[in-house]
């Protein structure tokens, strides 16, 4: 608690003085009824109750004046709530082994399914943003608050080859660092690893990021490589391993495939050109994967079925940064001292009427 303009509390002293005048006020009165005997009759049959309840018209008016006085001097405290800066990156799994059917009816529907649910779930002043990877990753949505937006984008995604989650992480770093100055941006594009683990304070942010993938990363930047450089810039990276470990058959829906314009990217260019090539992308690697939550002080969730899924992202811990908030009472304490004056002045007209 405090005040932002203690100085008005020197009104204070308006209190006694108005108490004083009061009380003279009622001397005065008592004088006066001392010369007719019939009053003081009249004073003597009135019930003690009566004579105590005339003083609460005034003693209303007196509480209503002291809150009134410190509504002026601006009381203010300090709440701590959950940041309203906060901003999720999903980034997410668009590989041709997404469209496994051992998670009918394939892995890559139920992801988007699950991720529809949880771009409904955040509160309203928690921006999202989608980047989906195969090869190479793209930004999908910029972080908004745009439900419509996320949600066809999510509904809309295709599928490709390879599996870049190094890169997926590069890409969400870069796009949060649009948002929040105090995420220095790595310029994956450019320059692919110098100086990505340069640090920075040692404190994390708001903003998250959550990645959803079912196979191993072959193609583009390491992700223990990328993860250094989240945990440099404060940025947790919480994971999702997703599917089963039975062969199943890929089964695509026609509007789930990708066009031959964004496979030949992914398969020729991109981030393949500086990266490494290793791994399978049908085989969950759990282990780079619980790596990369580690080292960002995050965690690893492994979904093998849809209601996995729908429980990790419920369970994802996204509003992590609290703040503190000056929250000013003066307005209350205005309310209340108008209400206590209106209450004074109607017992008073109800008690004491005018002739």
């Amino acid at each position: 608690m405090g005040l932002l303009w203690p100085i008005y509390l020197l009104l204070m002293i308006t209190i006694p003085l108005a108490v004083l005048a009061y009380v003279l006020v009622l001397r005065r009165r008592k004088r006066y009824a001392v010369r007719y005997s019939s009053l003081s009759l009249i004073r003597q049959a009135m019930p003690g109750g009566f004579r105590l309840r005339r003083h609460v018209p005034f003693a209303l008016m007196v509480l209503a004046l002291a809150l009134l006085i410190l509504a002026l001097s601006r009381p203010f405290a300090n709440v701590t709530v959950a940041s309203s800066r906060t901003t999720v990156m999903l980034a997410l799994d668009v590989s041709l082994s997404m469209c496994a059917d051992d998670i009918s009816p394939n892995r890559l529907r139920v992801a988007q399914e699950a991720a529809e649910k949880f771009i409904e779930s955040q509160e309203r002043g928690t921006r999202v943003g989608i980047v989906a990877f195969a090869g190479i990753a793209e930004l999908i949505v910029p972080p908004t608050t745009d439900r419509d937006a996320l949600l066809e984008a999510a509904a809309n995604l295709t599928t490709a080859r390879s599996t870049a989650v190094g890169s997926a992480i590069a890409r969400s770093l870069d796009a949060l660092a649009e948002v929040n100055p105090d995420i220095p941006p790595i310029g994956a594009f450019v320059s692919p690893e110098s100086g990505w683990a340069s640090p920075v304070e040692d404190t994390f942010q708001p903003d998250v990021i959550v990645l959803l993938t079912d196979g191993a990363s072959n193609r583009g930047v390491r992700p223990l490589t990328a993860a250094r450089a989240a945990r440099a810039r404060g940025v947790r990276v919480y994971t999702i391993g997703f599917g089963t470990t039975r062969p199943t058959v890929l089964r695509c829906a026609p509007d789930q495939l990708g066009g031959d314009e964004l496979a030949n990217r992914i398969g020729r260019g991109g981030f393949g050109s500086f990266g490494f090539t290793g791994g399978n992308p049908l085989i969950l690697d759990e282990y780079t994967l619980k790596r990369v939550s580690e080292t960002t002080d995050a965690e690893y969730y492994q979904a093998g079925s849809a209601d996995e899924l729908l429980q990790v992202f419920s369970t994802i811990p996204v509003q992590l940064a609290k703040e503190q908030v000056r929250m000013e009472v003066s307005a209350i304490l205005t309310a209340i001292s108008g209400l206590l004056a209106l209450s004074a002045v109607a017992l008073g007209l109800r008690w004491s009427p005018l002739p």
